[in-house]
């Protein structure tokens, strides 16, 4: 009997040992190359939880994304990833609130951007209440939006007329059929081929995505914007299955980073690629126009209908006071770029 309670004992001590020295794992994709910095600010939060949990919680990187990118939302909340992240813009229709991240002029640099919207949207949770399915880790912009073409330099509204563009999709689709744009809405992975091809005559990105996606040799002129002509949101999300079940301390190893901690890293990624991308521009011979106060009127003028029909989707919707949340937006980003 004595040796039966012993066999017992050490059992269960097994089974403990076992289960405390246990760990969670995360599947996580990206529709991005590893290299892209996306993705790289996607490991650098994964290696930031594993360091913080004492390795108890890791993420496992798929070889390639799941699903292209328009399909990465519904893959994450249906389980086929636990963690990764997408454009709003991407399926459109579904999101309005997160439009407000994507007007023109909003600002100069992604990192204090992402970090003004995640400062907003943990101020209302009709932002997080939008994203059914899956958990919000951060949401987080690129830095400001350019016109790159491969035809000619574009300085007024009219030179934009006449040439084929490829654009996300969200708000920067209207801000481009506000200026009167030829706009076909593809993913970003797509451009190459489309440019390369002459498919498209251009496509409006910011200065990282000419590096990422290999057109920074095929691009010829670039028009830039004070505060960008328009920006992207994405969010950063998790599985919500796969959050709840969590035990409280790992729930709380998850949030400490989310939020203004993670978007801080994408934003900051973003920042470093675009300040190289734009050197290398330089150095492949793109010719770069800067819109001047005349250009930069026009557009103000063209795209002004834009805020004020966001703000009465917004209202529809269920926000309340859809432009005092905007106006604070503005505020808090001009806060961050002092």
């Amino acid at each position: 009997m004595k040796t039966f309670s012993l066999s017992l004992l050490a059992a269960a001590a097994a089974l403990t040992t076992g289960l405390a020295s246990a760990e969670t794992v995360f599947t996580v994709s990206s529709w991005l190359a590893p290299t892209h910095t996306a993705s790289m600010a996607q490991k650098e939060w994964c290696d930031l939880l594993e360091k913080n949990t004492s390795g108890k919680m890791k993420c496992n990187f798929l070889p390639r994304g799941v699903t292209a990118a328009p399909g990465t939302y519904d893959a994450v909340k249906n389980g086929l990833a636990d963690i990764s992240f997408t454009v709003h813009g991407y399926t459109p229709g579904r999101f309005v609130y997160t439009q407000m991240a994507e007007m023109p002029f909003l600002g100069n640099t992604s990192e204090p951007l992402s970090i003004a919207y995640s400062r907003i949207a943990a101020k209302y949770p009709e932002f997080t209440a939008e994203h059914q399915g899956v958990k919000v880790l951060a949401f987080f912009t690129h830095g400001p939006g350019i016109v790159f073409n491969t035809k000619r330099p574009i300085a007024k509204v009219d030179d934009l007329g006449g040439l084929k563009f490829r654009v996300g999709g969200g708000m920067v689709n209207e801000i481009s059929k506000s200026l009167g744009m030829n706009v076909t809405l593809k993913p970003a992975p797509d451009s190459y081929e489309l440019l390369a091809g002459g498919v498209m005559d251009g496509t409006l990105f910011p200065a990282e995505s000419t590096e990422s996606f290999k057109i920074d040799k095929i691009i010829r002129h670039a028009t830039t914007f004070p505060g960008g002509l328009y920006n992207t949101s994405f969010v950063f999300m998790m599985n919500q299955a796969k959050y709840d079940k969590l035990t409280p301390e790992e729930k709380k190893a998850v949030d400490a980073i989310s939020g203004e901690t993670a978007a801080r890293i994408f934003g900051r990624g973003w920042d470093k690629v675009d300040t190289r991308a734009l050197a290398l521009m330089q150095a492949n011979g793109v010719v770069v126009t800067k819109a001047d106060a005349k250009f930069v009127a026009d557009v103000k003028a063209k795209t002004a209908p834009l805020e004020q029909a966001w703000i009465k989707s917004a209202e529809a919707k269920g926000m309340k006071n859809p432009a005092k949340v905007l106006a604070e937006f503005r505020a808090e980003i001009a806060k961050l770029e002092k």
